[in-house]
């Protein structure tokens, strides 16, 4: 792969963002995520930039940890690790199977399916929801929609955070439970795209060049965490999200 120094001037701008919606997104402004997938598959062909993304988030994962290592919840962590590492088999297998011309229309439709889910929990039954995230078959089906949904296309955060929010965590617990999940998740992860090429010299140092972004959005997402009105910053990350999803659709 010798894509990334022929990147032209607004790829890298695009790049630059999809890593700075990396740190946002793991300092609580968590509907980021989604934007980084749909950004970074418009900068490099969608297959090869999931191992960029995959290496970034570690990095947002690392500095989460570090400011909610006291919080985490870790019999939440233990019951969602196993399906989730049998999801993550079963997404690496996917990405053996799928051809390169139609990997992107799959990333579409797998971002598309997550963002109907995260509009869709506004119609749930709360006390419904709560009593159900408590049964192993909800946190099975979770976990491991969550480890297929990340292998392929890095995007498990809807899955997990509809989990994280039906079993009503605290918010400093459920951030410090989610970020030590997604690092044990990802770095799980590093050997399956190294397999399948993802992870290379030339994506590292890709990711090198990237990691600052991710710093600096997770200060700036601590710093306006609390001045967007949460509605109004959620259906417009919405509806972002679903656009760029019909885009990689429909390319």
């Amino acid at each position: 792969m010798h894509w990334y120094p022929e990147l032209l001037s607004y790829a890298w701008m695009l790049a630059a963002i999809a890593a700075l919606c990396i740190g946002l997104a793991k300092a609580g402004l968590g509907g980021f995520g989604m934007l980084t997938v749909l950004f970074m598959a418009e900068v490099l062909p969608a297959r090869e930039s999931t191992g960029v993304v995959l290496p970034l988030l570690i990095v947002g994962d690392l500095f989460a940890v570090h400011a909610y290592r006291h919080h985490a919840q870790w019999r939440y962590i233990r019951h969602l690790l196993a399906p989730a590492l049998v999801g993550i088999g079963m997404g690496y297998l996917a990405m053996n199977a799928i051809p390169d011309k139609n990997f992107k229309h799959v990333m579409g439709w797998i971002i598309l399916g997550l963002t109907l889910l995260q509009w869709s929990r506004q119609f749930f039954n709360e006390a419904t929801i709560t009593r159900l995230a408590h049964t192993h078959v909800f946190g099975y089906s979770m976990g491991g929609l969550g480890g297929a949904s990340t292998m392929m296309a890095n995007a498990a955060g809807p899955v997990m955070s509809l989990y994280f929010l039906a079993v009503n965590l605290p918010k400093y617990e459920l951030i410090g439970t989610a970020a030590w999940f997604f690092l044990i998740v990802n770095v799980t992860k590093i050997p399956f795209s190294a397999h399948l090429g993802l992870i290379n010299f030339t994506s590292m140092a890709l990711v090198a060049m990237l990691a600052p972004f991710v710093v600096i959005g997770i200060g700036v997402g601590k710093a306006v965490i609390h001045l967007v009105p949460q509605k109004v910053f959620e259906w417009l990350l919405l509806v972002t999200a679903a656009a760029g999803a019909i885009r990689l659709i429909c390319s």
